[in-house]
């Protein structure tokens, strides 16, 4: 069993609660709870629901048929639960997302609680769900606050209003909440697409791809790319998806957890890799992103990336690749580059 997160931490203090309960969990939930909780709270069964690919493979093993992954939660998936555990996630907007598709297909009467770090703005549940039911603060811990209530109105819930477009000269990008910079581009993205001088050949893999804007922006200029489209979250892989068809780009998007998923080798891969896991400073999938590009890439391909300058990347790109440049920086970014040759790990023949 993994550390349990604070949230869940408090879930554990009201474990009377959910004995002999169908429970549902669903939202931000980052640690292995759910499995667990069968034989510790003797609760009849177990659900979830998650938006994170990686959350949903961290589960799959022990609950197998019992975790759903994906945008929408299923209505027959979720329909036997009587009561829910959602974690709030750091955006309110994907929070009223999340809950607003499950309570729309959830019987009324059913039992909620809501937990989340304090820091997260888990206190606006009182107002997110106030015209759906009466919610109240039952305990506080950790940091955390953990809420309840009981739905007495379903609300109505029609994924498509929840779509946003913004433009990124003549490219439409498509998003929805919870996808990173949702309100228009980052600096951070447009430092790294404006380190491109040339247009891109071969195959091109992006990682962590959010909205699509990356290689959307980059493969409207390059008629030759070839792209691929990867990420954990459901509303990314979504929105990659809909950003390549607003546009009219031929791609392939994928639910990877950084390579797990990812077959072949390509001419180059991109990202702004995120350096967070919901509201905690995380640099691991940025590392594993760095230590598994020479196994992905052709000989001579790159890995270009645009992290916060103080993110200690150059020393690792150095120990995987044997060096690489810096192509632009500002006062907050930089994009590096790395090649794949030959590197420590892909040692010069010695001559005979």
């Amino acid at each position: 069993m993994s550390a349990l997160t604070p949230a869940s931490e408090v879930i554990l203090r009201h474990s009377d609660e959910f004995t002999g309960r169908r429970v549902l969990f669903a939202g931000d939930l980052q640690d292995d709870l759910p499995a667990i909780f069968v034989d510790e709270c003797e609760a009849e069964e177990v659900r979830v629901h998650t938006n994170q690919y990686h959350h949903w493979q961290m589960l799959s093993g022990a609950l197998q048929d019992n975790v759903q992954f994906g945008l929408l939660a299923d209505a027959e998936f979720i329909k036997p639960a009587d009561l829910l555990v959602y974690y709030w996630p750091k955006s309110k907007q994907e929070a009223k997302f999340q809950l607003f598709n499950l309570l729309s297909q959830l019987p009324v009467g059913i039992d909620i609680f809501v937990v989340g770090e304090n820091r997260s703005g888990v206190r606006s549940v009182e107002t997110v769900l106030e015209e759906l039911c009466a919610v109240s603060k039952i305990d506080s811990a950790r940091r955390c606050g953990l809420y309840h209530g009981r739905l007495e109105k379903q609300p109505e819930f029609d994924a498509e209003e929840w779509w946003d477009t913004y433009m990124v000269e003549e490219v439409a990008i498509k998003t929805l909440p919870g996808v990173f910079s949702r309100e228009g581009l980052d600096s951070g993205s447009l430092l790294l697409i404006n380190s491109f001088e040339e247009p891109v050949k071969g195959k091109v893999l992006d990682i962590a791809c959010g909205s699509g804007v990356l290689a959307a922006v980059l493969a409207t200029y390059s008629p030759k790319m070839k792209i691929t489209l990867s990420d954990v979250s459901a509303a990314a892989i979504e929105a990659s998806r809909a950003t390549l068809a607003a546009n009219g780009l031929p791609g392939e998007v994928i639910a990877s957890n950084v390579y797990s998923d990812i077959a072949g080798r390509f001419d180059m891969i991109i990202s702004n890799p995120p350096f967070h896991e919901g509201l905690q400073t995380s640099l691991h999938a940025a590392e594993q992103l760095i230590r598994g590009a020479a196994k992905h890439l052709n000989i001579g391909g790159h890995l270009r990336i645009v992290a916060n300058a103080f993110l200690p990347y150059a020393a690792l790109l150095d120990a995987t690749f044997g060096s690489h440049e810096v192509l632009a920086q500002n006062g907050r970014f930089k994009v590096y580059q790395a090649t794949l040759g030959r590197t420590p790990r892909d040692p010069k023949k010695k001559k005979r």
